[in-house]
């Protein structure tokens, strides 16, 4: 089995905005995706808080982790920077945002020529697309862009589970395979949990080969049902894998496995 990708997102906390503590400034980002690095991640997903070209100037600064560029709400040209600063990746939702937090609520269309736009800018800057999928509609739209020979594989994509707004999926173990299961061939899966169901998703995705994502962003939580940072969640994680037989990847595994070019030198 391949080993285990961690996703890491030391972000907002759309449940609890004013209760979660996360980093906000580049330098902040850095010092925590360091620590998230050492934790086990292997990739960090961040917003920058906008600041696209300083963020990861900072992160590579100070370590290797692979960076994913996240926010895929905004549109194209509020995250043209991302391109222009060789960013390694990119997250892409697949279907329009539907969702519904504590304090705000997310609705933006994104219809097939924006996903057709994000696939040509990735492959003209050497930009990995990263696909969120919230539903099998959303699987329909990544077959409409392999089939128009858009994207090279593995197809990086991740599975969301629990998010609350018109993009809900039940966060289950059963829901977990009737989606991966409808996944098209070639496809390199990471799950997104956003509730205390998220332990039962990440265990079955370790033993599955899937990979996962954890942090600030998606449950804030540990096992314990207290706040804990992102490196923490991360650290967490990685024991579980472990103890189930799982190595974890570090980025340059990563890099190779997702087909990832080294975005600086």
């Amino acid at each position: 089995m391949e080993p285990l990708v961690i996703i890491a997102t030391p972000n907002i906390c759309w449940l609890n905005p004013h209760e979660v503590d996360y980093p906000k400034t580049p330098e902040a980002i850095a010092d925590e995706a360091l620590l998230c690095r050492q934790a086990g991640a292997s990739v960090l997903h961040t917003h920058a808080e906008m600041l696209w070209k300083e963020t990861i100037a900072a992160v590579q600064a100070k370590t290797d982790i692979v960076i994913q560029l996240g926010m895929s709400s905004l549109p194209i040209p509020d995250r043209d920077e991302v391109y222009q600063q060789h960013g390694e990746m990119i997250s892409i939702i697949l279907n329009h945002h539907d969702e519904a937090f504590a304090e705000t609520e997310c609705l933006v269309l994104h219809p097939r020529q924006e996903l057709e736009q994000y696939a040509l800018l990735c492959r003209q800057y050497g930009v990995a697309p990263e696909f969120e999928v919230w539903h099998t509609g959303s699987i329909w739209n990544l077959n409409y862009l392999i089939n128009k020979g858009l994207l090279d594989k593995p197809y990086i994509t991740t599975l969301f589970f629990g998010w609350p707004g018109g993009t809900w999926s039940p966060p289950t173990i059963e829901e977990y395979l009737y989606r991966r299961k409808m996944m098209p061939e070639g496809c390199a899966i990471n799950v997104s949990i956003m509730g205390r169901e998220q332990i039962d998703i990440a265990t079955a995705a370790i033993l599955m080969g899937d990979h996962v994502r954890v942090g600030t962003e998606d449950y804030p939580y540990n096992r314990n049902g207290e706040l804990a940072s992102c490196h923490e969640l991360v650290a967490e994680l990685a024991e579980t894998a472990r103890s189930l037989g799982r190595p974890i990847a570090t980025p340059d595994q990563a890099r190779k496995m997702l087909n990832i070019p080294r975005g600086w030198k």
